[in-house]
């Protein structure tokens, strides 16, 4: 199995289910990927959540996109590389006009902060695969190039 299922399935279905570590507590929460291609699944978020201090102190991360019509979901598993690229920030400003509605002001404003997951390992699950997890083929990827 290739990365681009995972990354066709990803941005088809765009709200997955975040988990990080908080000291020894998991958190999870549901969040709208911005877009995945062949460098990475991408993200944004603000420098004032806790969800963002959790990911600066640990960022190891897994993703799980479900669909429910399908009965299916794509666990992805890697590291957060947060982004420092104005171009690209500008460009989610203008793909997600809300931002400005919840107080980022431009591309340069300190408290918006992009992330990728570009390398790690991913896989489907299915209810057919429940008693043979240890069986489910795991695609590692390292998508290096940024966009």
């Amino acid at each position: 199995m290739e990365i681009k299922k995972c990354i066709d399935f990803a941005n088809k279905i765009k709200i997955c289910f975040v988990a990080t570590c908080d000291g020894e507590q998991p958190r999870v929460r549901p969040l709208l990927m911005w877009f995945a291609d062949e460098t990475g699944f991408y993200f944004q978020t603000q420098t004032v959540k806790n969800f963002y201090k959790q990911l600066l102190k640990s960022p190891k991360i897994e993703l799980c996109f479900w669909d429910p019509d399908e009965g299916k979901t794509l666990r992805v598993t890697g590291e957060v590389e947060f982004l420092e690229d104005f171009e690209l920030k500008k460009r989610c400003l203008k793909e997600r006009p809300f931002l400005y509605e919840i107080g980022i002001r431009d591309e340069k404003d300190p408290i918006l902060a992009l992330f990728r997951v570009s390398q790690g390992e991913a896989f489907f699950w299915t209810r057919a695969d429940s008693m043979k997890e240890d069986q489910i083929q795991k695609i590692k990827f390292e998508l290096t190039k940024q966009t």
